[in-house]
């Protein structure tokens, strides 16, 4: 059996300031480093709709991030769409990490399994409490809560209505306008 090289965030970024991984589309995910898969339309438009609408629905609250990096302890994932605290100044030298962060996003379509279980055990064990996946092929919003260890305990979906998110409880998000 073989034993991979798994690589520190700090090494990853050392990586990406040397050149190394220009031009390839790449995260790190404990440890590893990933290949991303491409965008398909539906998926960009989604995502980029939805992180509008959040937008303006959090203005003044929250900072919302489209298709950008948060730094984890053994992982640099690309979240479609991450909420995060303000002030968004705060992030001209870092990525947002744990503390910062209010919820994560992913929109899938070919993704679902990947999202539902890699990226959930990661965002788990980094105390995101909160985590929602776009499921594009049967329309329905998946809600993760209470994170422990390398898992959520609830799950919820949303196929339509209203949605309030844990850090927002007066927050009415429309399920419509993500999906």
């Amino acid at each position: 059996m073989k034993t991979l090289a798994k690589w520190s965030v700090e090494d990853y970024h050392s990586m990406i300031g040397a050149g190394v991984l220009r031009d390839r589309k790449v995260e790190l995910l404990e440890g590893e480093i990933v290949e991303m898969s491409p965008e398909t339309p539906i998926h960009y438009s989604t995502a980029s709709q939805s992180s509008n609408y959040l937008r303006e629905i959090l203005r003044d609250k929250a900072a919302v991030r489209f298709n950008g990096p948060i730094t984890l302890d053994t992982s640099e994932p690309e979240p479609d769409i991450a909420i995060v605290r303000l002030p968004e100044s705060a992030y001209s030298n870092r990525h947002p990490g744990p503390e910062d962060i209010y919820w994560l996003i992913e929109v899938a379509r070919t993704s679902l399994s990947k999202d539902l279980d890699l990226k959930a055990a990661i965002y788990a064990a980094a105390n995101v409490q909160e985590y929602w996946v776009l499921d594009l092929a049967d329309p329905r919003i998946i809600v993760l809560r209470e994170p422990q260890g390398r898992q959520y305990l609830s799950e919820q979906i949303f196929r339509t209505g209203m949605l309030s998110p844990l850090t927002f409880p007066d927050l009415q998000v429309a399920v419509e306008r993500l999906i």
